[in-house]
């Protein structure tokens, strides 16, 4: 079986190599000369609208996936005319757009902080009546990481945001005060069978993902899981999906969909019966998915801008070092850490481990501030 994927960044490279094990061989349409994932499989180097390349691809591959929203539709529905193409285009267009996506989970039911959207500079200030404040002004289309966000806190905000909000379309969200932001990913086969991962939950600084955990039996796996279904349903889907979400008092609220394998989801090699990389390539396979439940307790801690010493990750017990093998530079994902989280351990024990990955990619602060609560088993 050969899967040719869009993109060649961390998560193809991820994809790639869960290949093997389950026999299946990828390839990759990118245009960067040399990204990451090019090592593991064939590497078409070329623009998206390349016909000779895409013409090279549909004749080697059996089915076609990708690892970015930000993929051209065009490319997508082309390939899906004649193979095999998941996630389907109504979830890659949703997803590219954070207002057509919170209208789709409106009109299922599945909520979401307010928003209004935004047009023009000139709507600010009625929408900000409407929503209060703080609230935030995002472009509908592309920005991850905190990129493309505007934070507005109080009217004198409003110049700060104008310039953005008159060069692209816009979503201004209420700001949700949230007790913690989880996320829930799951998969979906041809036949329509629906399996998901544990809750993971989530801190961010700056906008980017620093840390995940994975426990059992969290409180809000069944809402989480109802929600994540109903979606999976209306677009007919087919691989992983991620849904990040707002715990608040005990309702959920979706922040956003990711239409493919996510940064939250890198503990399930080590917490998970099976990866979400694996459960991917399956799905878009055509084939059944794997086992998906609660292996261990897991953390995974993001390598952002700098790359921490191998010999500090490895004297961290249950440690294991992942590095992308990129360049490093300010705010870029170079990596992450996984650790398995013993059951048998204390609290302490396992906040220490916690700390001790968090120290060697340059998060003290967060360690400092981070709780036995926090990494204490669920009953």
């Amino acid at each position: 079986m050969k899967i040719a994927i869009l993109g060649a960044g961390q998560l193809a490279q991820m994809m790639a190599q869960a290949g093997p094990a389950l026999g299946i061989e990828v390839g990759f349409l990118a245009p960067e000369q040399d990204p990451c994932a090019a090592p593991f499989g064939r590497h078409w180097q070329a623009a998206y609208d390349d016909r000779q390349a895409i013409a090279e691809l549909v004749e080697w591959a059996d089915a076609v996936t990708y690892e970015s929203e930000n993929i051209p539709t065009a490319l997508v529905e082309q390939l899906a005319g004649q193979l095999p193409t998941y996630p389907p285009l109504a979830a890659l267009t949703a997803a590219r757009d954070r207002m057509a996506e919170k209208q789709l989970c409106r009109r299922l039911g599945v909520a979401t902080a307010d928003f209004v959207g935004i047009d023009s500079a000139a709507e600010l200030a009625p929408a900000l009546a409407e929503l209060g404040y703080p609230a935030i002004l995002k472009t509908r289309s592309e920005g991850y990481d905190g990129k493309g966000q505007v934070w507005l806190r109080s009217a004198d905000d409003i110049a700060q945001a104008a310039p953005q909000a008159d060069a692209v379309p816009c979503v201004l969200e209420a700001v949700v005060g949230f007790d913690r932001e989880i996320s829930v990913i799951a998969a979906r086969a041809t036949d329509g069978t629906i399996s998901c991962f544990p809750i993971s939950e989530n801190i961010h600084r700056e906008g980017i993902l620093r840390l995940s955990l994975n426990r059992a039996n969290d409180p809000q796996q069944a809402a989480a899981e109802a929600m994540i279904s109903a979606l999976m349903v209306e677009l007919d889907y087919v691989g992983v999906l991620a849904l990040e979400l707002f715990d608040v008092g005990g309702e959920l609220r979706v922040n956003e969909m990711a239409p493919r394998v996510h940064n939250t989801g890198h503990w399930t090699p080590v917490g998970a019966a099976h990866s979400q990389f694996q459960a991917h390539l399956l799905a878009v396979a055509g084939r059944p998915l794997p086992a998906t439940g609660w292996r261990s307790d897991a953390a995974m801690i993001n390598i952002v801008g700098t790359q921490p010493e191998p010999d500090q990750v490895a004297a961290i017990p249950g440690a294991t070092l992942h590095d992308y093998g990129k360049s490093a530079r300010p705010g870029r994902k170079l990596g992450h850490i996984n650790l398995a989280l013993e059951q048998t351990a204390t609290a302490a024990e396992r906040l220490a481990l916690v700390r001790a990955a968090l120290c060697a990619v340059g998060e003290s602060t967060m360690a400092g501030q981070l709780t036995e609560a926090w990494v204490t088993p669920a009953n």
